[in-house]
């Protein structure tokens, strides 16, 4: 008997936290709301499966329209095509939840260019999810009268680093660099939205141990464009496995770093540095006509750090 009472309470403890959880994320709720996630692919192992199983609950509590999916969705080495098995393991049996089964908005990310990347884009025609309709491409929401303009962006081609690497990024090379920087320049030019956020896989400003010349390529050929239009809230990535939100003296940008929604990394302050954390989890963005909120949630649930743009 005494072991039952134990279980029950365990089983009720468990109930009323979730509660307290739902009402918690019940207030982070507007009238647009969709999630981050990147750096996925571990076939369910390390904190893939319950941060999915997360999600899933909870978009049962807030109106959750899509899922942002900023690159590495699959380690290490790609896909070799639409019938790859790491399509089942790292993605359609992982996030299965009912209210997953929304739109997903991918991008490609370093190990999806280790793979077939065309084999990325083509899994729209196999997925009623998956949502990829070019490497780089952009999509306006709308909520209540606020929009959000997310322009998606494909930063492997970008870096020199990837491009001169012919055996492990074989499609790199092939892109044409001057026409996506165009391309970017032009959809900026034009955006009148209330938000703006670009979504890329690689960072501007980061902690990181990668190769410096990512960072630099990217501050000399996307960051040198998001600064002259004056019109970008955020600029958010991923490839790093942690948590970064990054503000920049000369820029009015927030730079965001999304943690990896499997494994993470260490991480410390650099020049500019908000928040940082090595915590695995996924960030939950809600927008209004006059607040863009970008919530950074652990693998718990819980709050680690909002980014508030208001107006």
């Amino acid at each position: 008997m005494k072991k039952i009472g134990i279980s029950l309470f365990l089983v009720m403890a468990a109930v009323v936290a979730f509660a307290q959880d739902a009402a918690t994320w019940k207030s982070l709720e507007k009238p647009l709301n969709f999630y981050l996630a990147n750096d996925l692919g571990r076939n369910g192992y390390y904190d893939q499966k319950p941060i999915a199983e997360l999600m899933g609950k909870m978009a049962e509590t807030i109106d959750i329209e899509f899922v942002v999916a900023a690159g590495d969705v699959h380690h290490f080495e790609g896909v070799r095509s639409v019938q790859d098995p790491l399509w089942m393991t790292n993605y359609e049996l992982i996030y299965s939840h009912p209210d997953l089964m929304l739109p997903w908005y991918p991008i490609l990310g370093n190990h999806e260019y280790r793979g077939n990347t065309q084999a990325v884009l083509d899994y729209s025609n196999v997925s009623a999810r998956w949502e990829m309709p070019a490497r780089y491409y952009t999509k306006v929401m709308e909520e209540d009268g606020a929009t959000i303009r997310l322009v998606m962006i494909d930063t492997p081609p970008l870096l020199d680093k990837y491009r001169e690497d012919t055996e492990k990024y074989p499609d790199a090379g092939k892109q044409d660099m001057d026409k996506q920087l165009a391309w970017l320049d032009s959809v900026l030019t034009s955006a009148k939205e209330d938000w703006v956020m670009v979504v890329g896989h690689h960072p501007i400003y980061a902690d990181t141990d990668k190769n410096d010349s990512e960072r630099t390529d990217m501050q000399k050929r996307v960051d040198s464009i998001l600064r002259k239009h004056g019109n970008v809230d955020m600029y958010v990535c991923g490839h790093i496995h942690n948590f970064q939100h990054i503000r920049k003296t000369d820029s009015k940008i927030d730079y965001v770093v999304n943690t990896s929604g499997s494994l993470a990394r260490e991480v410390k302050p650099v020049d500019g540095t908000q928040f940082c954390s090595g915590a695995t989890g996924f960030s939950l963005i809600t927008v209004d006509k006059h607040e863009l909120c970008l919530h950074m949630m652990d693998k718990n649930g819980k709050v680690l750090h909002t980014v508030r743009r208001t107006k």
